[in-house]
């Protein structure tokens, strides 16, 4: 966060989400502990957790585009963000409305495509909170639910 304001591609903001939040899945999953029934698919419970934490992460930067422009940041992709038509500098001067007080097209199929991205992310997740010990279930899947509305 505080040398690189900039992600060119979504393989460089992975990077960043795993760091920051990937990381707290994969810490966390030997605390809560994995079933004894999954014993054998610890490899497929520790993705899960790494899934949770980059979707966690990926909601937080769309939640935030607005707020982090004070900041100098942009953490969309920029390849992306090119890729919808829309420039840097359009995102920096919150220009993405339309006159009417609407949404600029391209900014609501660039937010899509985003949306549908994290949504991977949080089913790839909730696939192995089954495999953790049944008293973490719970709290994981409620807050797994919750963090995507």
């Amino acid at each position: 966060d505080l040398v690189k304001p900039r992600y060119n591609s979504f393989e460089e903001l992975y990077e960043y989400c795993y760091r920051v939040a990937g990381t707290v899945g994969l810490m966390t999953t030997p605390v809560m502990g994995i079933a004894p029934q999954f014993s054998n698919e610890i490899e497929e419970t520790y993705s899960a957790a790494l899934a949770l934490g980059i979707a966690n992460q990926l909601t937080n930067i769309l939640r935030d585009v607005g707020e982090d422009t004070f900041r100098n940041r942009i953490y969309v992709p920029l390849d992306e963000l090119e890729k919808f038509g829309i420039s840097e500098e359009e995102v920096m001067s919150c220009s993405l409305a339309t006159p009417e007080g609407g949404t600029d097209e391209r900014w609501k199929n660039f937010m899509k495509f985003q949306i549908k991205r994290a949504r991977y992310y949080f089913k790839t997740a909730e696939e192995g909170v089954m495999k953790l010990e049944e008293n973490a279930r719970w709290p994981v899947l409620s807050a797994l639910v919750l963090y995507q509305q």
